[in-house]
């Protein structure tokens, strides 16, 4: 099996050297072995590991999540119900921010179209300053 450098295993998970390195100090990737002049040396497995996290990480899971999903996939007798709880709690994070942005959406649209020919009276200036626009159309 071929090991790897740190720029190696970045270039070969999409993860930087820096992220990696952190992985390290807080768990979710084990320390690898070093060279004699104290190089890590990766296989594999980490490339393996570090995609699983990235991809954990792009559908907005919290590394202590993700801390969680990894020791599900080490026993892949276990049942499903603590990832399938996991999964359900991001859910349902990401459907409160849907509604999040949907709410600003709608406050930038009704800010958006001001026909005021004067800073004076711009819809979004007055809106930040808690003021009303006697030009605006609202």
């Amino acid at each position: 099996m071929r090991e790897l450098s740190t720029k190696q295993l970045a270039d070969a998970s999409g993860v930087n050297g820096e992220t990696i390195r952190y992985y390290e100090r807080i768990g979710l990737l084990p320390e690898p072995p070093r060279t004699g002049n104290g190089y890590r040396r990766y296989g594999q497995d980490a490339v393996t590991r570090l995609g699983f996290i990235r991809r954990a990480r792009e559908l907005g899971f919290a590394l202590d999540d993700i801390r969680s999903l990894l020791e599900l996939a080490a026993h892949p007798d276990a049942p499903c119900r603590d990832a399938d709880a996991l999964v359900q709690r991001q859910l349902a994070a990401v459907e409160a921010r849907i509604r999040d942005l949907q709410a600003l959406q709608a406050a930038l649209q009704s800010l958006a179209g001001c026909n005021s020919t004067a800073a004076a009276h711009c819809r979004l200036l007055e809106a930040l300053d808690q003021r009303d626009c006697p030009d605006c159309r609202h």
